[in-house]
């Protein structure tokens, strides 16, 4: 089976670019240094790119638009998300769900036929572009809506895939999907749907291995392509638990994790290994996954990444954290 997602030119890394910090996520970057990422990530080879219309209300989608419109349409992958409208609003706070120095936007959820239709349409405008490789439906899940998330899950079946098949026929996307970090949705949506890919965040990752006993298994087995985002969980797999408040899922780490994470990092001084590379290389060994998103922020981050998928490690390494328990018997390893 080919792959969805095109891994980096030459070098065959399975390493996208994630487009949350191009909107600036919990820090303001400059245009010169994200344009400068973009260039990088592309001179690199990369030719999967991410982002959303809820990345800096707006920011990301027209960054991302900017560099990509250099280069042949049919040379790159690109996806973007539903389910948040943006409207003008001059008096907009600058800071905003995480993000800071954000568009003059406010999002309103909207998983309507209607919406879903604009939804695509908008971000085609941001971007300066005519079509999406991949529409994924944004977080559609309990931790995000509550209450709520029943009747959500109801108008994404009865209304946002509908509307995303015919956008499909209609040559404005290629494929649809979830993008969520929540793995219980996907496997509701499943039972009632047919997804062609997931961009599952955080629950494959070298700490969090949610995914792996029911989702991985049926998305190979029904053929939906798996891209990865938060293989670093938001930080604590980057960073580490010294110095500093180490995060997970985006807000400080609890001290399971923190415990956990701390046993990762001692094996990997026993073995010589950063924990980046462990990190970036342990979900990609699933046939489940074929691509890491990354949310990197510089050109020398992406540059990092690039080092550590091709960093050596040892088996015995893996050996190691299966014995105490770190990873689960069943997770395939590099």
């Amino acid at each position: 089976m080919t792959s969805f997602f095109p891994p980096c030119a030459d070098s065959g890394l399975r390493l996208g670019l994630g487009g949350a910090p191009l909107g600036n996520l919990f820090a303001a970057v400059s245009d010169e240094d994200t344009s400068a990422l973009l260039d990088a990530a592309w001179a690199s080879g990369c030719r999967s790119f991410d982002t959303a219309p809820h990345y800096g209300h707006g920011l990301s989608e027209h960054r991302m638009g900017q560099a990509l419109r250099k280069h042949s349409r049919n040379d790159f992958m690109l996806s973007s998300k539903v389910g948040r409208l943006l409207t003008p609003d001059a008096g907009a706070p600058r800071a905003q769900n995480g993000y800071v120095e954000i568009l003059p936007f406010r999002q309103a959820w909207d998983f309507s036929a209607a919406g879903t239709r604009r939804s695509v349409e908008d971000s085609l405008q941001r971007l300066g572009l005519s079509r999406l490789d991949v529409a994924y439906v944004h977080d559609p899940d309990v931790a995000t809506h509550g209450a709520r998330a029943p009747e959500v899950l109801r108008q994404v079946l009865a209304e946002t895939l509908p509307a995303l098949q015919q956008l499909k026929r209609e040559g404005l996307v290629r494929a649809i999907g979830l993008g969520t970090n929540d793995v219980a949705v996907v496997l509701q949506v499943l039972r009632q749907a047919d997804l062609d890919v997931l961009m599952l965040a955080g629950r494959y990752s070298l700490l969090d291995h949610s995914a792996l006993p029911e989702l991985l298994p049926q998305c190979r087995a029904r053929v939906v392509r798996v891209a990865l985002g938060g293989v670093f969980n938001s930080g604590i797999l980057a960073t580490g638990t010294r110095g500093g408040v180490a995060t997970f899922n985006y807000a400080p780490a609890a001290r399971d994790w923190v415990e956990r994470t701390a046993q990762i990092e001692a094996l990997c001084q026993v073995y010589g290994l950063p924990m980046r590379a462990a990190a970036l290389q342990f979900p990609l060994a699933h046939p489940a996954v074929e691509i890491v998103m990354l949310g990197a922020r510089s050109a020398a981050e992406w540059a990092d990444a690039q080092a550590m998928l091709q960093h050596p490690i040892a088996p015995e390494f893996w050996a190691a954290l299966r014995a105490q328990g770190l990873i689960p018997p069943e997770s395939p390893t590099p």
